[in-house]
């Protein structure tokens, strides 16, 4: 007999699509508001449905430690899963991410075991293969190369964007992290008109879709110096570059001029989104998303001076 989801997690999706209007551009983007997620950011939507696919397929039980190497929203949202839901979660992360993250996930339960920085989430993705192989209780989410997050965001979040737009985006414009939000929604809103554009945002100081190297940027949660397994399949029509100093400064004017308290990821979308719609009809629509909450960023150069 399947138990009824604990209450929290009936919030997860279903999220508003705003319509955010910039007077200097003559433009309307629409910004699909994840970061109304229970736990703050569209990961929450990633960790219920692998979590409740692991359960039907018999792999976990009441002993199982679910491990996740993470930049801090995905071990957030995992731990607010198996809090729900009575499992242990231990997350492994780099040392560069903001200690707030940490705050958030120990504050639900998790446990937090810190990497250098150095090779980004390499490094944590290699110990998490490491840690398992030496205790069977372990179940790896495996978020940068498990299919089902590519597949959640292909048959709910894109699904709910084209019946927000009342028909098909003209483009839509995401960084990635795992890469399954951007594979995901792009064969979503493809499939549904196949002259949909999917653009990868990625920060100019580490472009590696670009082909240029890795190097230390101030957007939370995306590009970790890899390229995921996710995001190689997918249907990429161009990369948009924005620096560091753009995405805060984006971030910061939708906090003050639309009451939008998120993080910096979010504002380079915007900013990507907006220079993708300069490019297009006034009318064409643009999605995104709005990826987090700004709470997470508290300790980063988004809340300096």
């Amino acid at each position: 007999m399947t138990r009824p989801r604990p209450p929290v997690l009936t919030l997860i999706g279903h999220t508003p699509l705003l319509p955010l209007h910039f007077p200097e551009a003559g433009r309307t983007l629409y910004a699909k508001a994840e970061f109304l997620n229970p736990s703050g950011s569209i990961k929450d939507r990633l960790a219920l449905a692998i979590i409740e696919d692991a359960e039907e397929r018999g792999l976990l039980s009441p002993d199982s430690i679910i491990l996740e190497c993470t930049s801090g929203n995905t071990g957030i949202s995992l731990a607010m899963v198996g809090a729900a839901k009575g499992y242990r979660v231990k997350i492994l992360m780099s040392e560069s991410a903001s200690v707030e993250r940490r705050h958030l996930i120990r504050q639900l339960g998790g446990e937090i075991q810190l990497f250098a920085a150095n090779r980004g989430y390499a490094t944590g993705i290699e110990l998490s293969l490491e840690l398992a192989a030496q205790d069977p209780r372990i179940f790896l989410p495996r978020q940068f190369e498990n299919p089902l997050n590519a597949l959640d965001h292909e048959t709910a979040t894109g699904p709910e964007i084209l019946a927000q737009l009342d028909g098909p985006a003209d483009a839509f414009v995401a960084g990635y992290g795992t890469g399954g939000t951007l594979t995901g929604c792009g064969r979503a809103l493809k499939a549904a008109s196949a002259t949909t554009r999917v653009l990868a945002m990625e920060p100019a100081e580490a472009a590696m879709l670009s082909g240029e190297m890795p190097c230390c940027h101030h957007i939370e949660g995306v590009a970790g110096g890899y390229v995921p397994p996710l995001l190689r399949g997918a249907q990429l029509d161009g990369v948009i570059k924005v620096s560091s100093a753009d995405a805060l400064a984006m971030t910061r004017r939708l906090s003050r001029e639309f009451g939008l308290l998120v993080g910096t990821s979010s504002g380079a979308n915007i900013t990507a989104a907006l220079r993708t719609a300069c490019d297009l009809p006034p009318t064409a629509k643009v999605v995104t998303i709005l990826c987090d909450r700004a709470e997470r960023d508290y300790s980063t150069k988004l809340f300096a001076n």
